[in-house]
């Protein structure tokens, strides 16, 4: 006969076994969340020095690029000499890390060279047409050159960036990047971690170690450089080093330079929370196991005389006669439990089956209820934050304009003033040499109010969209014909193209549909998300250099039964991956400084989706076309505001 187990021993085991599970679920969980938030905090520290690192590295070069641009205008090539001289001086002054600057002619030849360790040269005239510092300029303006290093310690790049005008020159500087050096030095991660930075080819630019630096290290065959060159998305990974150590590795890249910054932290630290939540879940479950071994022999002990009797009774019912009840002559609360048992066995199935409906019935009541109540406060909250954004802005509008205008007003006199004393002059028959000086500095005068008034007007096309940025609607609502207002539109758009850029040609293509008809606009609204679109599709196709390029922009509507589409697409420039995501968002923009407030496509966004309850779409290729879709409702919907 096969031996069994007693029911006291099955008992004791099966409370043994119950806490013993009870506590390996529980730290199973615990070493779980102690993993996920020591992953997420070691992470989100790494990224956010990698981020803080290259924003600074960034930062030091955009600096130096506006510093150096001083020196690249149009008309510093009619500047004498001297004077150029000055001005190189004052570019060593105001950007210390410049040690050495170098002008070259359009021909490639090196007319002044200032530098902080040897005497300065003017019109040496040595060729510089076959230097890479030079031909870099050729071909984009801004030219990187290569990390060296001086002395065997201090890193160097080599910075050129093209003139303005025809036949261009180029300014050359050369860098000293000790700053980037003692930018990574200092960063720390827990008590080991570090970072470094790698150029587009992984070769090692900046790192604790110097001596891994001065070696030319290549880090292109670790993973986590690898992936960054490429270009993937994981900007966090757990990777190895050159010795073979685990690490918790993140990067960002840095602008226009294209190097890549790494924050590492060796996983044996990042994750020793996990281990130490290891060690006290081990310790918990031998005592956990121990204590319930003794009470699962107490209790087992306890409860097996009466079971016995309900044993019985229980083999009685399991030989097939249904209609057995369990009966057990004891008085406590076993027997009561037998009785109560007996009574209650076919009203409970019936019971739980109509308690289990009234409850997924509850259930699932509720859950639409908390989705209702959670969606209503959403709404509640992104209403207020957008009021308290428009009035916050439209103050600080109303605050600049007022002495914007005073600034506008007073260089309009000031020019008007100034025509006056050059009347005055030809009028007073002074010296001619006097007479000359006085009409050069005039011309400053009259130039730096030139500035003063185009800065000006500039400042006060900001404050304008700002103001239309946050106030809630824009004149009446009523029947407008789409298509004749995108006639329109357009017209106005091609004629102010025209004049702000002369000679500027572009094919429009136009397909409007017949049945579009009319739809309840604020046409003076839509009719500045038209102009803004135009406005950019014409810098977009302007912007393109390709041989053989043909600007070309195609306008299109169409109806359906339910709504209208228009469509605006140029075959320019295209709009970057990165770019696309972040094109809606105020004070964003691509242009260059002057050329644009970064408030035009936010505004058109609210217009388009907030006024007239319709939607804005943007498809793009980058370096082939961009596609703007507007899709508007034919009816009103509840989300338009009224006129």
């Amino acid at each position: 006969m096969k031996r069994t187990l007693s029911l006291a021993q099955r008992l004791a085991l099966a409370f043994l076994g119950l806490v013993a599970a009870v506590l390996v679920v529980n730290g199973s969980i615990s070493m779980w969340f102690a993993y996920r938030e020591a992953t997420e905090a070691a992470v989100r520290v790494e990224q956010e020095k990698a981020d803080a690192a290259a924003e600074r590295v960034g930062q030091f070069i955009a600096e130096l690029e506006q510093q150096i641009g001083w020196t690249t205008r149009a008309d510093w090539a009619r500047v004498p000499i001297e004077q150029r001289r000055y001005d190189f001086i004052r570019l060593l002054r105001q950007a210390p890390a410049i040690t050495e600057a170098l002008f070259v002619d359009g021909q490639g030849r090196e007319q002044l060279r200032l530098s902080r360790l040897e005497p300065d040269v003017l019109a040496s005239g040595a060729d510089l047409s076959a230097d890479a510092r030079f031909r870099g300029t050729r071909e984009g303006r801004v030219w990187y050159g290569p990390v060296t290093f001086r002395r065997g310690s201090e890193p160097y790049m080599a910075l050129a960036m093209a003139h303005a005008g025809r036949n261009p020159g180029a300014t050359i500087a050369e860098v000293n990047l000790k700053l980037i050096w003692e930018v990574i030095a200092g960063i720390r991660v827990g008590g080991s971690g570090y970072a470094f930075v790698t150029d587009t080819a992984g070769r090692l630019i900046a790192h604790p170690d110097m001596s891994l630096v001065l070696r030319e290290t290549d880090l292109s065959a670790l993973p986590q450089v690898a992936d960054a060159i490429a270009g993937r998305d994981e900007r966090v990974q757990t990777a190895r080093t050159l010795s073979g150590q685990s690490v918790l590795s993140a990067h960002a890249t840095i602008p226009r330079l294209g190097w890549i910054v790494f924050v590492e932290q060796p996983t044996s630290e990042a994750l020793a929370p996990v281990y130490a939540t290891a060690y006290q879940t081990l310790a918990l479950l031998g005592l956990g196991v121990v204590l319930a071994l003794l009470a699962g022999v107490v209790l087992a002990r306890r409860l097996t005389g009466p079971i016995r009797a309900l044993q019985a009774g229980a083999e009685r019912l399991g030989q097939g006669d249904l209609t057995q009840r369990i009966e057990v002559s004891a008085g406590d609360e076993i027997g009561t439990l037998a009785l109560r048992f007996n009574e209650m066995a076919g009203r409970i199935q019936d019971a739980q089956e109509t308690l289990e409906a009234k409850v997924a019935d509850r259930t699932r009541e509720l859950s639409q209820s908390l989705e209702e109540l959670r969606n209503a406060q959403d709404r509640l909250l992104q209403t207020e934050k957008l009021a308290s954004l428009g009035q916050l802005t439209a103050g600080i509008a109303h605050e600049i304009k007022n002495p914007l205008n005073f600034v506008n007003n007073f260089a309009e006199l000031s020019v008007e003033l100034l025509a006056e004393l050059r009347a005055a002059m030809e009028q007073a028959g002074l010296d001619p040499a006097l007479r000359a000086e006085l009409e050069e500095l005039c011309a400053m005068l009259s130039d730096n109010l030139a500035k003063v008034t185009a800065h000006g007007k500039r400042a006060d096309s900001i404050v304008r969209n700002m103001l239309a940025h946050s106030r809630e609607g824009g004149g009446e609502r009523r029947r407008v014909d789409v298509n004749a207002l995108l006639e329109e539109t357009l017209g106005l758009a091609w004629h102010g193209a025209r004049a702000e850029r002369p000679g500027f040609n572009v094919t429009i293509e136009k397909r409007l549909d017949a049945n579009v008809g009319e739809l309840d606009l604020f046409p003076q609204e839509f009719a500045r998300v038209l102009l803004n679109l135009f406005g950019n599709a014409f810098h977009a196709v302007q912007q393109k250099h390709t041989p053989g390029f043909q600007p070309h922009v195609l306008v299109a509507t169409h109806a359906t039964p339910a709504s209208v589409a228009v469509t605006i697409r140029d075959n320019g420039t295209g709009i970057p991956e990165a770019v696309r995501s972040h094109i809606f968002e105020p004070f964003f923009t691509t242009k260059p400084p002057g050329q644009g407030t970064g408030l035009g496509l936010s505004l058109s966004h609210d217009i388009v989706v907030q006024q007239h309850g319709g939607q804005i779409a943007v498809a793009t290729e980058p370096g082939a076309w961009t596609e703007f879709t507007i899709t508007l409702p034919r009816r009103p919907q509840p989300q338009d505001r009224a006129a």
